[in-house]
């Protein structure tokens, strides 16, 4: 079975270049091997989260099967005010358990790195029982898109995210799975059924 990698998009503006970054490193991914979904927030709205909702909205459910589905997840966001976008929270507080033993990769829209965001992301996965990457892309709307082409530094970095999130995720991933059937005492032996 392939590897599945699922990217979540966060900005509600039109061609954002956190989205398109996000798009171009799911294409990447494809190439090294693995299958890929797209989930851009910004077509499939999650209400805000409140524990006591019904989860029978079809965003709901849609966004509960593509991470289900997923090995490993790219979360993609704007950097606002030196934070992740309200919708990538939002979409954070809807999940925990799903997250545990996927890896994930980041890229964040900033004209100041996006550091900040990306730790604020890390650190909601790594509650989560998630792995992250080791790095992040930081994407400059001004310096790597120009006249709609896509600067040569950004699409190096994006792939080189593609290539060792299916690489190390697939390992980690394969093992975690392995894991879960074992009788150690493991990271995932917290997740047996």
């Amino acid at each position: 079975m392939a590897f599945r990698v699922l990217g979540i998009g966060s900005s509600l503006r039109d061609n954002a270049s956190s989205t398109n970054s996000l798009s171009i490193t799911l294409d990447f991914a494809r190439k090294y091997g693995a299958e890929t979904r797209l989930l851009d927030l910004k077509q499939t709205p999650l209400p805000l989260y409140d524990s006591s909702e019904n989860k029978s909205n079809p965003n709901i459910k849609k966004t509960q099967d593509d991470v289900s589905w997923a090995d490993a997840l790219i979360l993609s966001t704007p950097d606002y005010h030196g934070s992740m976008s309200g919708v990538m929270k939002n979409f954070l507080d809807y999940f925990w358990a799903e997250f545990a033993g996927k890896t994930f990769g980041y890229i964040c829209a900033s004209h100041e790195k996006g550091l900040t965001a990306m730790d604020q992301m890390r650190t909601a996965v790594r509650q989560c029982y998630g792995w992250s990457m080791p790095y992040g892309i930081s994407v400059s709307d001004r310096e790597d898109f120009t006249d709609g082409k896509i600067n040569p530094k950004l699409e190096s970095r994006l792939d080189m995210l593609a290539r060792d999130l299916v690489v190390y995720g697939n390992i980690l991933r394969q093992q975690f799975v392995k894991d879960l059937s074992d009788s150690s005492n493991t990271f995932a032996s917290r997740y047996r059924k």
